[in-house]
Parts: C-alpha cells; sequence; structure tokens
C-alpha cells in the first residue's frame, strides 16, 4: 500500500503541478509504474476543471467559466500536453526526416505551426464545450463528463506507449523512463481508471459508449502515422494525442447528444 501511494504521488508529479510530499521524486522506476494511473490523474484535472467551471458559471457568463475551466486545466498540469501538440505541429510541420523531425520537437521555443496548433486546438476546444452547454444537462453529468473526457484522453495516449516503441535514444529524455516494459497491473490500471468514468456516464445514456469509436481510430491512425515518420513515439506525441482524444470526446458527446 505504501509503495503503491509512492507510485501515485509520482503520477501526480509527473503529470500535474500539484504539490506532492517531500519524499517524491523522479525515480524512473516509479514513473514507468506510475502509467497505471495517468487516466486516475485526468479524473482529477477533470474535477478541477469542472469546479473552475461551476464557480465561473455562478459568478460570470457561461463563456467566461468555459475560459475558467481551459484555464484551470492547463495550469493544473503547467501545459504539459499542450506543449507536446505544439511540439508535434512544429515538428512534422518543418521537419521532413526523422532526424529533423526529432530535432524541431526538442527546441524549446515555440514555431508557426506550433503557434498556429495550439490556438486552433483552444478555439475548438472552446467552442465545442459552448455547444456542448447547449443541452439539458444536470451537473452530475457534466461533472462526470469533464473527469471522462480528460480521463480517456489519457488512457488514448497510453496505449500508444502500451503498443509502440520508444522513438529516441536520448537516454536523459524526461518521457524515456515511460518507455519501459509495462506488466499487467500498468495496463490493467490505466483501463480501470480510464474506462470507470465512461462506464459511469453511460448509466445515464448508453450511447454514451460511441465516444471510445473515435478514440479507437486515433489511436490506430497515431501509431501508424509516428511509426511511420519516426519509428516510435516520443512524449510530445503522447501530448499530442491526449489533446487531440480531448477534443473529439467532446465532439462525439455533442453528435450523441444532438443525433441519437
Amino acid at each position: 500500500m505504501k509503495q503503491e501511494l509512492k507510485i501515485f504521488f509520482t503520477a501526480l508529479m509527473f503529470y500535474t503541478r500539484i504539490p506532492c510530499p517531500s519524499n517524491i521524486d523522479h525515480h524512473p522506476d516509479y514513473i514507468n509504474k506510475a502509467t497505471r494511473y495517468f487516466p486516475l490523474i485526468g479524473c482529477i484535472v477533470g474535477g478541477i476543471s469542472f469546479l473552475f467551471y461551476w464557480a465561473g458559471s455562478f459568478l460570470f457568463d457561461q463563456n467566461i467559466a468555459i475560459v475558467f475551466s481551459l484555464l484551470a486545466g492547463i495550469l493544473t498540469t503547467g501545459a504539459f500536453h499542450e506543449d507536446g501538440l505544439a511540439d508535434v505541429c512544429d515538428g512534422f510541420g518543418g521537419g521532413y526526416t526523422k532526424e529533423r523531425i526529432l530535432t524541431i520537437m526538442k527546441d524549446s521555443q515555440i514555431g508557426a505551426y506550433g503557434a498556429i496548433g495550439i490556438m486552433l486546438l483552444l478555439l475548438l476546444k472552446f467552442t465545442s464545450l459552448q455547444t456542448l452547454f447547449t443541452f439539458t444537462i444536470s451537473n452530475t453529468q457534466l461533472f462526470l463528463f469533464f473527469i471522462t473526457y480528460h480521463s480517456l484522453a489519457r488512457l488514448a495516449a497510453i496505449n500508444i506507449v502500451f503498443i509502440s516503441t520508444y522513438a529516441r535514444d536520448d537516454e536523459s529524455s524526461k518521457a524515456k523512463p515511460i518507455a519501459k516494459a509495462h506488466s499487467y497491473k500498468e495496463i490493467a490500471g490505466a483501463y480501470f481508471f480510464g474506462l470507470t468514468p465512461l462506464l459511469i456516464l453511460a448509466f445515464y445514456n448508453f450511447k454514451f459508449i460511441l465516444i471510445l469509436l473515435p478514440l479507437f481510430v486515433l489511436v490506430l491512425f497515431a501509431n501508424r502515422y509516428f511509426n511511420k515518420w519516426l519509428g516510435g513515439y516520443t512524449g510530445d506525441c503522447l501530448g499530442a494525442v491526449e489533446q487531440i482524444g480531448e477534443v473529439l470526446i467532446i465532439l462525439t458527446f455533442i453528435a450523441v447528444c444532438k443525433y441519437l
């Protein structure tokens, strides 16, 4: 139990800016095992985002509340996944070989492709959430949706780790420990925490299970694309899949509410 708590806090420290006990560090073995809690971290981030939306909707109008929820998620994670998306946009937008793509992605400066990618993604998130709130949804369902779209998007990203290989040879890379072999505990834990919020949400409408379909396609396409160009994935690739996954989940939720 004590070891599991340490693994959980390692995940919390690695994937968020939430303060953790002083004895928690970035030990590679614990970071590797922490993948089992990656979707659970999504539940926490989603819960915080919902609280900021809920508070903002009381104090201001709905549009400001949506911005508050997005800002809360970004501040909680330190823009961890958004940064990955920007790097992927820059790398694949400006690079034509594996070496060039990886070099651009490792550059800390953001380029035109990255800036445009982040801007469009945040705009799409904002307008999608704006559209979602036109439907009659209880606060309970809304809370479940927030933790669902954060946890499922992280499950989609971590699936790339389970089925692919790491593309960089740099042992000092921050994401390298994640790429080590995973036991059934990491896979089972990731799926349990990733799918549980959706299964609870499906009690209100079983058709919400359809959210899994576009995510499945995303994982297959992303895995094939990254393998084609890089021979595997990087931490930035995972961040990009997570962010695109969030948008896909919101859009699918809207489609289910509107058409089914």
